[in-house]
């Protein structure tokens, strides 16, 4: 179809074997070097594509999408790409991977580029041209990231502001919509604390995915895989043999989920909404580093990957430059069979997205000013944040609390206290920052590791979380909820 509207069929490009992998990486032809950062993993499975792309070799290139295999290497390799929904192009003529995953995908550095291809790809667009759209910001998925707001959130928010057409973005958690609307979900989710069942039900969508992709990727190449007997690499090959180990009597419950998951999708954003979240919540992997590979390292870069892929949904990924030497890019997930509307809403925001990219590289943070202290009515302040944060009424504690603060920066009990009332409204970003502060006011305040414990395992920073929490038994060995996140925390890092 490209070669037919004008296309140039250029050559084949490396992944990771079987499309099996996350890294980029290939035993018998090599790793790619990611333009963007050479002494960084491109991302996989579709290498080759997103490389020969980042490094102006092609002006586009395809590839194929089953859990984030287009989505992670355009995050690492600093460009655009589209994954379509699930079936609206045809996947003939590639090996079924897992065909209830599987969709196309291509790379692009121009936005035009993209569409371009688009047009030729997508089935004609069904209705007239959608003249108001509605952006939602998964913020629960925004906390998992280490890039301050005014590099993401507020670059697509301003970008949106100077054009015409966008109603006012509403904000919202995804993983506690997931949760609430996708009740056969619940059976893959993890026991853990109430106040991380948005974050459970992300973790459990990945787990669901990774199951139907084991089920499926068996289905299809279990006798090829036990009769050839591939050389593959370790990575690939211990993923290889969980797939074809894999036993499981509840199968159809996995068709449940994906089911329940498009159908939710598709009430919260209908034809005019776009769903607005991190592409990876984790960072590409150094080429030279000792361990290359980790459980970790897959559920951090695959914790968002689960909605458009599980759905079925199409999603476009715009790069958003670097933070801390670090690739930042954010994506936009449309209903399923939007497909053409989500290409052209993209060609449309990406000159000011753009403009605002540069101008968030120039801001200089103000310094922070210290106010005179009223150690008096910021007590005060504080007890009506405690009476507000026992009556549940979280965002009401915060307000009280941040008063406080204001009046007096210097007492780590109303950081701590602030913590637990963001932890609460699953703003685990701003609960582990408060938690910083409080610890460097006070290195002994037991309560401050155990919040900052609970925010790191909340954005799947086990190892951290771990230390957090043995850092306050340290100090009082009894602590009983110290003690169970602790004996959590192992038999998750087993």
């Amino acid at each position: 179809m490209l070669r037919k509207q004008g296309g140039t069929y250029v050559g084949s490009t490396v992944m990771d074997e079987l499309g099996f992998g996350v890294t980029g990486g290939n035993l018998h032809y090599g790793t790619p070097i990611n333009p963007a950062s050479p002494s960084l993993f491109p991302g996989g499975s579709c290498s080759g594509s997103a490389v020969a792309v980042s490094a102006q070799l092609v002006d586009f290139a395809l590839g194929t999408d089953t859990t984030g295999d287009v989505r992670i290497p355009a995050c690492f390799c600093g460009v655009l790409c589209f994954k379509s929904s699930h079936g609206v192009v045809s996947t003939l003529g590639t090996i079924p991977n897992s065909q209830s995953l599987d969709a196309i995908g291509w790379f692009a550095r121009d936005p035009s580029v993209l569409h371009r291809v688009g047009d030729v790809l997508l089935p004609a667009a069904t209705g007239g041209l959608i003249q108001t759209k509605q952006l939602f910001f998964a913020d629960d998925c925004f906390q998992l990231l280490k890039v301050p707001n005014e590099k993401t959130i507020n670059v697509i928010e301003n970008a949106i502001h100077t054009l015409p057409g966008y109603q006012p973005p509403k904000h919202i958690n995804i993983g506690q919509y997931i949760s609430s609307h996708v009740p056969s979900l619940k059976d893959f989710c993890e026991p853990t604390m109430k106040m991380l069942e948005g974050m459970s039900a992300l973790k459990a969508l990945s787990t669901v995915m990774l199951l139907l992709h084991r089920y499926e990727f068996k289905t299809n190449h279990e006798d090829w895989v036990n009769t050839v007997k591939p050389k593959l690499g370790l990575d690939i090959s211990t993923r290889v043999l969980q797939a074809v180990n894999f036993t499981s009597d509840n199968i159809k419950s996995l068709y449940i989920v994906r089911n329940e998951l498009r159908a939710a999708l598709k009430n919260l954003l209908k034809d005019t909404g776009i769903l607005v979240l991190p592409t990876t919540a984790g960072y590409p992997l150094k080429r030279n580093a000792k361990q290359r590979f980790s459980s970790g390292f897959e559920d951090r870069i695959c914790a968002f990957a689960g909605i458009a892929t599980l759905s079925g949904c199409c999603q476009a990924v715009i790069p958003l430059g670097n933070h801390d030497d670090h690739p930042i890019s954010l994506s936009f997930v449309a209903a399923h069979g939007s497909d053409k509307f989500l290409l052209r809403n993209v060609l449309y925001m990406y000159s000011s997205i753009r403009e605002q990219v540069v101008l968030a590289s120039q801001l200089v943070t103000a310094p922070v000013i210290n106010r005179d202290a009223d150690f008096g009515a910021a007590e005060l302040l504080k007890e009506k944040g405690n009476s507000a944060f026992k009556g549940r009424q979280w965002s009401k504690a915060v307000e009280f609390y941040s008063d406080a603060i204001k009046l007096n920066d210097t007492n780590a009990t109303y950081y701590c206290n602030r913590a637990a009332a963001y932890l609460e409204l699953g703003r685990y970003k701003q609960a582990e920052a408060d938690c910083d502060q409080a610890l460097l006011l006070d290195k002994k305040n037991v309560k401050a590791y155990l919040r900052r414990g609970i925010a790191r395992e909340a954005v799947l920073n086990n190892q951290e979380a771990l230390q957090d929490i043995r850092r306050a038994l340290a100090l009082e060995p009894q602590n009983k909820s110290g003690l169970l996140a602790e004996r959590r925390l192992q038999k998750k890092l087993r």
